[in-house]
């Protein structure tokens, strides 16, 4: 199956979408990426959509998966797949943000494409528990492994360690208020425009922390930090993850 490219990717998009609303066994059309990130888009930008299927047998449409073209690129899968891709557990669970900010094109099946995509879109109460629990675990151990190499003098390998927990920070930060971590694209987008509470992870304070670790793993900077994350964590509930680590606290602490 072929896709005639219009003159431009909004050409390209409407004649794909009329093509695809045609088709009985497409039971919906989601488009995520820059396109729905206000203020995003480029001239290089293209349209992400996303076709669902009823089945992965529904539709000849199926033989599109993965399309990319300047214009337009394509995910095609399954209803049954649709439900559970980006979720917790899964190979792909990389594709979660992608759901966060998308918009329904097509929905034949009574809402029922929206209301999967409203599941995604933020964390539930007890995924968000674990997810806290367990990113908070990895970014304690990535700094105290940093901060360590560092005290006993090998600061190449400590700065390695610093720009590894930086991932893990942010996966923490997000997950504590129950949202999904965006991909570094659109990381100073969502701070800008839906902050995270407190003025020290506003975009114009938190991004130039975060530069700083993976520049050069800066120890102040990294115990800084991570002041700032234990003291959410803890009113959180989540002190006992913390509490595990005993006395190598410590050393991630400022003086």
């Amino acid at each position: 199956m072929n896709i005639v490219l219009g003159d431009t990717p909004d050409d390209t998009l409407a004649a794909f979408t009329e093509r695809a609303a045609a088709d009985p066994g497409v039971a919906g059309l989601v488009l995520s990426g820059s396109r729905v990130h206000d203020g995003m888009p480029t001239d290089y930008s293209d349209y992400d959509l996303h076709v669902i299927l009823r089945d992965q047998h529904a539709s000849p449409i199926a033989e599109l998966d993965w399309f990319r073209s300047a214009h337009l690129d394509l995910v095609v899968i399954p209803l049954a797949e649709f439900r559970t891709r980006g979720m917790p557990g899964r190979p792909d669970s990389f594709a979660r943000y992608s759901y966060v900010h998308a918009e329904v094109l097509l929905d034949r099946l009574d809402g029922t494409i929206a209301r999967i995509l409203d599941e995604k879109r933020t964390l539930g109460e007890t995924e968000a528990r674990a997810a806290v629990d367990g990113w908070l675990d990895a970014y304690v151990n990535q700094t105290y492994r940093s901060l360590k190499s560092y005290r006993d003098g090998r600061p190449a390998m400590g700065h390695l360690d610093a720009a590894e927990s930086v991932p893990y920070a942010l996966e923490v930060l997000f997950a504590l208020h129950r949202r999904v971590r965006p991909y570094n694209k659109y990381l100073q987008w969502e701070l800008e425009r839906q902050p995270l509470g407190e003025p020290r992870w506003e975009a114009g304070r938190l991004l130039p922390v975060l530069r700083r670790i993976l520049a050069d793993g800066d120890p102040p900077t990294q115990r800084a930090l991570f002041t700032g994350i234990e003291e959410g964590a803890r009113r959180a509930g989540h002190g006992r993850v913390l509490d595990s680590w005993g006395e190598d606290l410590m050393l991630l602490r400022q003086s």
